[in-house]
């Protein structure tokens, strides 16, 4: 099933009310009725506007989901606890914590199963959520630069990659011990990966 790409629409300006309860309706519906059964005329219903308001703003469902999840991952920040490696668990713990409400993991899951059939809805959950959310490794390195923790990477196209792989890491980290592996983010994980992240796996290996 391949996503329709929205029709450009003019009309009354959107409601920002409409869009936060048609959201928090999305998610509520996909915690109880699971992506099969999620329907757009029930998530209407719940967040009490018209079917014809969410058709104009999502082309269907795919589109909806993402969105609805790119909102909660948007509440992440990242923390300025005066280094380098109490920021990466600060917000590794807030991920962490994301990743165990219900609406969010649910979300999160439907919408990575139905994109492996939809390169569209993937390429849609990368720009509002993988693109969107590096804007945390970009704090984190400017942040640790300006202390010196880190060494200043004037090439853009090198320090790009170097966000991409970091934010793999961390975010395919997280996901698989929270949803993957069901195991907990405590605090040994927590300091055993980002001694990982932060010194490589020889240093780590040596480390206490």
């Amino acid at each position: 099933m391949q996503s329709r790409t929205p029709a450009s629409r003019t009309g009354r300006p959107r409601s920002a009310a409409a869009d936060a309860a048609i959201l928090a309706a999305t998610r509520e519906a996909l915690v109880e009725l699971g992506w099969s059964k999620l329907t757009l005329g029930d998530v209407a219903s719940r967040a009490g506007v018209a079917k014809t308001t969410l058709y104009r703003r999502w082309a269907g469902k795919n589109e909806l989901v993402v969105d609805a999840v790119a909102e909660l991952f948007d509440e992440l920040e990242l923390p300025d606890r005066g280094s380098l490696a109490a920021d990466v668990e600060g917000v590794v713990l807030q991920f962490a914590a994301l990743l165990s409400r219900p609406e969010a993991r649910s979300g999160l899951m439907a919408v990575v199963a139905e994109s492996t059939l939809d390169e569209a809805l993937r390429e849609r959950i990368r720009v509002s959520i993988v693109e969107r959310q590096k804007r945390l490794v970009h704090t984190g390195r400017a942040r640790a630069q300006h202390r010196g923790e880190l060494p200043p990477e004037p090439d853009p196209d090198e320090a790009a990659r170097t966000v991409g792989l970091i934010f793999d890491m961390v975010a395919g980290a997280v996901v698989h011990r929270t949803l993957v592996s069901g195991e907990p983010v405590d605090e040994e994980w927590l300091h055993g990966f980002t001694r990982v992240l932060l010194s490589g796996l020889v240093t780590a290996g040596t480390g206490p």
